[in-house]
């Protein structure tokens, strides 16, 4: 306890000194891998996948939590999902750790956010700021877009590091989605291309079972999580839809700024995309994967 009210006196509003640079009118992160901006519109687009995953998933988490006392986020974003897990385990320290703190419209303003919660900046790729065996549930998901394809068994590793005995990790990610209609092919083939661009791997999702097994976790569990995109799915399919468009949108300037396709050719690709997700029947893949470390 004395560690996390160290932490939170001193986190105040410092976060990782990153650079910023303006392309096709959003706002990237200059030196790391990331592949999607950090920008209001962003802001806005992953809490609302927030929201369609919490949906999905019937809550917050996978793993059998009962009551930890502290609780690690890995790429915490907005912040949403530590600050309603630092709600729910009113009793727990909940740390969130991104690159960059998020911002006061995000819902963490000092006056307002639990006083459980705390933001410490950080970045995974250059090892967690943690001493080893901190944490009863270590989570992380959707950093397919941020860690190099090369890094994650590493990552995961030290994922393991920094959780208790007894404790659990548990990873969510997703893929693009498979067998859409020609102008979703495109779209998915150039965020594809994309991610070669900068070492990620957008298949990522189907190998995270593999990652937990392989960090020497024990009563692993991996499982689909098959989402409907569009009408057809009800609420969650429309939250699905709102959210792939707007996912896709947000590759826009990386895939004009590479050459991989013009700007005209990507918004046609991306209108007929919207029809052929009211017409069709899409899924888009997201996997669960979480372990308990034992010793």
């Amino acid at each position: 306890m004395s560690w996390f009210r160290r932490s939170r006196r001193s986190s105040g509003a410092v976060e990782v000194a990153t650079p910023f640079r303006i392309l096709g009118g959003r706002r990237f992160l200059q030196g790391t891998p990331y592949l999607l901006p950090k920008d209001d519109a962003e802001i806005n687009r992953l809490d609302f996948q927030h929201y369609m995953l919490r949906a999905a998933l019937h809550g917050n988490y996978a793993a059998p939590i009962r009551a930890p006392a502290d609780i690690l986020d890995v790429g915490s974003g907005t912040g949403r999902w530590p600050i309603e897990m630092a709600l729910e385990f009113r009793a727990t320290n909940v740390v969130g750790m991104d690159l960059v703190a998020p911002p006061p419209d995000a819902g963490t303003r000092p006056d307002i956010r639990p006083e459980n919660y705390v933001f410490v900046p950080g970045n995974v790729l250059e090892g967690l700021p943690f001493p080893p065996a901190r944490f009863d549930f270590v989570h992380q998901r959707l950093l397919v877009g941020a860690l190099p394809a090369m890094r994650w068994p590493d990552v995961v590793g030290e994922l393991v590091r920094v959780t208790r005995p007894g404790g659990w990790v548990e990873l969510v990610e997703a893929a693009p989605v498979p067998d859409g209609g020609p102008a979703l092919n495109a779209l998915s083939g150039w965020l594809v291309e994309v991610c070669v661009r900068r070492e990620l791997d957008p298949q990522v999702g189907p190998k995270i079972g593999d990652f937990v097994r392989g960090a020497g976790l024990r009563a692993t569990h991996f499982r689909e999580m098959r989402i409907p995109v569009g009408r057809w799915g009800g609420r969650l399919g429309v939250m699905a839809e709102t959210n792939l468009i707007s996912f896709l949108t947000s590759i826009r300037a990386l895939a004009l700024a590479y050459g991989i396709t013009n700007a005209q050719t990507f918004d046609d690709a991306l209108s007929a995309a919207r029809f052929e997700i009211q017409r069709g029947r899409f899924i888009w893949p997201y996997y669960v994967a979480y372990g308990q470390r034992l010793q």
